[in-house]
């Protein structure tokens, strides 16, 4: 058992253009100032990083490093959700991710993919610049069109789908190997990769790679109504990255799983500030710590009521209260009467 590192905070949802959320410094002493330890930082935000000059530049890695430290706080893991959504993009969302890859390949599918590989290669190598161990990440989609199977699938579709993600990330695998970094897929509905079912199919596909492992989010489950709880007993040993973030589900006569087309608000599943939800949280971080997770419990915010500086004031004691310093000894230590191989076997009946 280990104990989990914590509390640390996902910047992506906080970065801004006023201060102190629009340079590194400043949003670092701002994290520290709620209680955080730890940040995790979206690499394609240029206001907080450069991804290129950090994969180039080991001088540059530890200005980051040092920045953190002077505001008492460690890097956790840098974030590439945007590009590695762009590995792997089905034609009907050519248009709505188009923005999330540089200018100059906006329009152009084959050199937005081609800029997303290339970006994941610079994150292995910034990561090892940082001495990190784990990246976080999205797989893209390709068959996501076609989760709900009407009209009736064509025999080979998902895995066609299966077999072209696959044969697209796995160089980017190798990459993060050659580096000794962990891929933490964070497994999301919008991905291929959006439950165990399916982050199996891919593992197959990759042939068990040592790297292809999960960042695991149970808000995810929530509104899908799995079981996110039996979901670290199946998958604890692919779990190395770890989003703390909260979420309800509500259904009603009128709605249910299927409530995405009403505003966040108004749908039966819906995300939550930490703490406002239904996530059982103190039986995840006692499993995550029963297992041996050893990374950092990384606040995720996204609530469609409470104000964000709110939620991260909150989120930084939530967390803190519950993780769990494993036992360094047993509980019943004290009753031990000493024992050797001769009083084993007496106690026993061996008499041999």
């Amino acid at each position: 058992m280990r104990t989990i590192k914590g509390p640390a905070i996902f910047l992506a949802q906080f970065a801004d253009d006023a201060a102190p959320f629009n340079a590194l410094p400043t949003i670092a002493r701002w994290a520290a100032r709620h209680g955080y330890k730890g940040v995790q930082i979206p690499s394609w935000d240029a206001r907080l990083f450069d991804l290129k000059r950090a994969a180039e530049s080991q001088d540059y890695c530890d200005e980051v490093r040092g920045i953190l430290a002077e505001a008492g706080l460690e890097l956790t893991e840098l974030s590439t959700h945007l590009q590695g959504q762009l590995v792997a993009v089905h034609p009907a969302y050519d248009l709505a991710f188009d923005g999330f890859a540089a200018q100059a390949v906006r329009g152009n599918p084959a050199a937005r993919q081609a800029w997303a590989v290339e970006q994941m290669r610079l994150a292995a190598r910034a990561s090892r610049r940082l001495g990190l161990t784990a990246h976080a990440t999205f797989s893209g989609a390709l068959a996501w069109p076609y989760l709900y199977p009407w009209p009736q699938r064509p025999a080979g579709l998902i895995e066609t789908a299966f077999d072209e993600l696959a044969h697209r990330w796995r160089p980017i695998l190798d990459a993060f190997d050659e580096a000794g970094v962990d891929v933490c897929y964070e497994i999301h509905p919008g991905e291929d990769l959006f439950d165990g079912a399916s982050f199996e199919m891919f593992l197959e596909r990759v042939d068990d790679h040592p790297r292809c492992n999960i960042l695991y989010d149970p808000s995810h489950f929530v509104l899908q109504q799995l079981d996110y709880l039996a979901f670290i007993d199946i998958y604890h040993q692919r779990i190395r990255a770890f989003h703390a973030k909260d979420a309800e589900f509500n259904p009603t006569g009128r709605q249910g799983v299927y409530s995405g087309y009403a505003p966040w608000a108004g749908r039966a599943g819906r995300f939550r500030s930490l703490g406002d939800g239904q996530v059982d949280f103190r039986t995840i971080f006692s499993k995550l710590s029963q297992y041996g997770f050893s990374g950092w419990a990384v606040l995720e915010w996204e609530c469609c009521i409470k104000d964000s500086e709110q939620g991260a004031a909150e989120g930084a004691p939530f967390i803190a209260s519950r993780i769990i310093e494993v036992a360094s000894r047993a509980f019943d230590d004290f009753a031990a009467s000493g024992a050797d191989e001769a009083m084993n076997r007496a106690m026993l009946g061996i008499v041999r």
